[in-house]
C-alpha cells in the first residue's frame, strides 16, 4: 500500500507536467466509453431475457392456415393464430398451463361523478395465463377457470389504474366500469412491464414505455364484443363484416403461449399440432401437409428479430469508436512515457525493478482511466437523455441509468485504459539505463 501511494503521487506529478496530453487522454476515454455505455443501456433492455428463470418452458405454437408461400413467400407459418385455431387449441389444453391473448382498448370510467373516462390498454387472456408467466401481485390474484368458463365479469388492473380509478388502496371486490358494464376487481398487479413485451409480441414490436392497464377474460371480451386493438394479417379479406366477420375468418390476430415441463412434453405438444394440421387437412379446411412451429420464447424473439437491427449496428459503431480512442490512447501514452527514458534510466541505475516500472506506468495510467470513467459517466448521462436522436422513439424509453451501469462505466474506463498502457509500459521499462545515462 505504501508503494502504491509512491506510485500515485509519482503519477500526478506526471500528468501535472503534461495538462494538455492529460487533458487529450481523458477525452478520449471519455467520449469511447460514454458512446459505448449510452448504447449498451438500450442494448442490455432489448436483448435480455424477460423471464429467465421460465423462458425455456414458454412455446409459441405456429400454425399454417394458409398454405405454402403465403406468409411473406416462404415457408414459415404466421406469426399468431386465427379464432379458430386459438380455440381449438384452448379446448383440448395439452400443455401444463396456456392463454390465448389479444389486445384490447377499452374505456373505463373512474369511480365519483364527473369523473372523465380513461382509455385503458390491455389484454383479453385466460386465467392460467397470470401463474404461467409468473405476474405479480400487489393486491388479490387472477381469476379461476370457472371464470373462464362462464365468462364471468371479472378484471385483472395495474396499479396506475386503481391509482386513477380508486385513488389506490386494495380494491379487490369492488366494482369497476369498464365499457359501460360492471366488472368486479379480482386483483391489482404490482409493477409489471417486462421488456420486451413478450406475451405480445406482434402487436407491440415488443417493447412499450407503458404496461398493460388492465385483463378481462378472453371469452368474456368476445362476448361483449370488445374488438380487437392490435394487428390483424389477413390472406383474404372476411367475409362478414365487423368483429365477428374477424372471429370467422383466416386472419391471424391472437398471440398463443403455452407452458410445457420438459422435453417429452415438448415432444407431445409438437405430435398434437401436427396431428392437429392432418385433421384439418382430412375435413378439406387445409389442401397442404403440416407445417407447424413450436419455439421456446428465446428462439421466437429471435425469429422475430424483437432487437432491432439498429440497435445492434449503433453499439457495433460505438465499440469501434472506443477502440478507435483507446488506439489513440496507446499512441500517447507511449509517446508520453518514452519521452521520460532519462527519468527511467536513472531510476533503474538507482536499482528500480522493471517490475517497479510497470507498476509505476500502470498506476499513472489508471488514472487517467478513472477520469475518463468520471467524464465517461457525465457523458452517458447526456448521452441517454439524447438517445432520442439515433434510436427509434420506441426504445427511447428502455435508456436506464442505474447503479450497475455507472460502476461498469467506471470500470470499462479503468480496465480498457491499463489495457492500453500495457505496450508503452513494456516499452518503458526495457529501457536500457546505460544507454540513457551516457546520452544524457
Amino acid at each position: 500500500m505504501h508503494m502504491f501511494g509512491y506510485y500515485l503521487e509519482l503519477a500526478m506529478r506526471s500528468l501535472k507536467r503534461s495538462p494538455g496530453l492529460t487533458t487529450l487522454m481523458v477525452l478520449a476515454i471519455g467520449f469511447g466509453v460514454a458512446a459505448s455505455m449510452t448504447t449498451y443501456s438500450v442494448f442490455r433492455a432489448v436483448s435480455g431475457d424477460p423471464i429467465p428463470w421460465k423462458s425455456s418452458k414458454l412455446f409459441v405454437p405456429q400454425i399454417d392456415m394458409w398454405g405454402p408461400g403465403q406468409h411473406g413467400g416462404d415457408r414459415e407459418p404466421p406469426d399468431a393464430l386465427d379464432y379458430a385455431d386459438a380455440m381449438a387449441l384452448m379446448r383440448d389444453h395439452r400443455a401444463t398451463r396456456q392463454s390465448a391473448i389479444y389486445l384490447i382498448s377499452p374505456s373505463v370510467i373512474p369511480a365519483g361523478a364527473g369523473r372523465s373516462p380513461v382509455q385503458a390498454n390491455g389484454y383479453g387472456v385466460y386465467g392460467e395465463f397470470f401463474p404461467m408467466l409468473d405476474v405479480p401481485f400487489q393486491y388479490g390474484s387472477g381469476w379461476s377457470a370457472d371464470d373462464d368458463a362462464h365468462q364471468s365479469a371479472v378484471a385483472v388492473i395495474s396499479d396506475k389504474l386503481n391509482q386513477q380509478v380508486f385513488g389506490g388502496g386494495n380494491n379487490v371486490g369492488r366494482t369497476i366500469d369498464i365499457e359501460g358494464k360492471d366488472y368486479r376487481v379480482a386483483g391489482v398487479l404490482a409493477d409489471w412491464n417486462p421488456q420486451p413485451i413478450f406475451y405480445d409480441v406482434m402487436d407491440t414490436g415488443g417493447y412499450s414505455s407503458d404496461g398493460p392497464d388492465v385483463f378481462l377474460p378472453f371469452q368474456r371480451a368476445i362476448a361483449v364484443n370488445m374488438t380487437n386493438s392490435g394487428v390483424n394479417e389477413c390472406r383474404d379479406s372476411p367475409a362478414e363484416p365487423g368483429f365477428v366477420g374477424l372471429q370467422h375468418s383466416n386472419c391471424v390476430w391472437i398471440a398463443f403461449m403455452a407452458e410445457l415441463d420438459g422435453a417429452g412434453a415438448v415432444q407431445r405438444y409438437r405430435q398434437y399440432l401436427d396431428d392437429y394440421a392432418r385433421d384439418q387437412q382430412a375435413a378439406g379446411r387445409f389442401t397442404w401437409s403440416p407445417n407447424n412451429r413450436l419455439r421456446n420464447l428465446p428462439a421466437y424473439l429471435d425469429h422475430m428479430h424483437v432487437v432491432p437491427g439498429d440497435t445492434k449496428v449503433s453499439l457495433l459503431v460505438a465499440l469501434g469508436l472506443l477502440i478507435v480512442c483507446l488506439v489513440n490512447t496507446v499512441g500517447l501514452l507511449l509517446a508520453k512515457f518514452l519521452r521520460r527514458s532519462g527519468e527511467i534510466g536513472v531510476r533503474r541505475a538507482l536499482g528500480a525493478s522493471r517490475s517497479a516500472i510497470y507498476a509505476q506506468f500502470l498506476t499513472e495510467a489508471g488514472v487517467i482511466g478513472v477520469g475518463g470513467g468520471v467524464l465517461g459517466l457525465l457523458l452517458t448521462g447526456v448521452g441517454v437523455l439524447g438517445v432520442d436522436l439515433v434510436l427509434p422513439i420506441r426504445l427511447v424509453g428502455l435508456a436506464r441509468i442505474d447503479p450497475a451501469l455507472l460502476l461498469l462505466t467506471v470500470l470499462i474506463a479503468v480496465v480498457a485504459t491499463l489495457l492500453a498502457g500495457i505496450y508503452p509500459t513494456f516499452r518503458a521499462s526495457r529501457v536500457q539505463p546505460a544507454w540513457q545515462l551516457k546520452s544524457n
